[in-house]
């Protein structure tokens, strides 16, 4: 994958997020800028994307830790174990904003 092509799958990956969050008018502020988004829970807990270029990787960090994760072409997975994005995110903005989302688009 080129540089370019990661880039435009993370911008992909960060719209996505936000129009799932938009579509279920949560009370969740965020903030997206740069390859960088930055989501708020009403508890204070935040969620936090950034684009990692030279590691072609989508990193998100929450109260539990900092998260890598690399497309295989066709999804997000965590380089740990190959847990989805989708699943690692439902989970997290359950615990975090007691609130469930449908990421499945991801």
């Amino acid at each position: 994958m080129t540089e370019s092509e990661f880039m435009t799958r993370v911008d992909h990956t960060l719209e996505l997020i936000e129009e799932i969050l938009d579509a279920a008018e949560s009370d969740l502020d965020y903030e997206h800028q740069g390859g960088m988004m930055t989501v708020t829970c009403e508890n204070g807990s935040q969620i936090i994307f950034t684009r990692q270029p030279p590691v072609k990787q989508l990193w998100v960090a929450t109260r539990d830790g900092g998260f890598h994760f690399d497309h295989d072409g066709t999804q997000w997975l965590r380089d740990t174990d190959n847990a989805p994005l989708a699943n690692v995110l439902q989970a997290a903005f359950t615990q975090y904003a007691g609130e469930t989302f449908d990421f499945s688009a991801l």
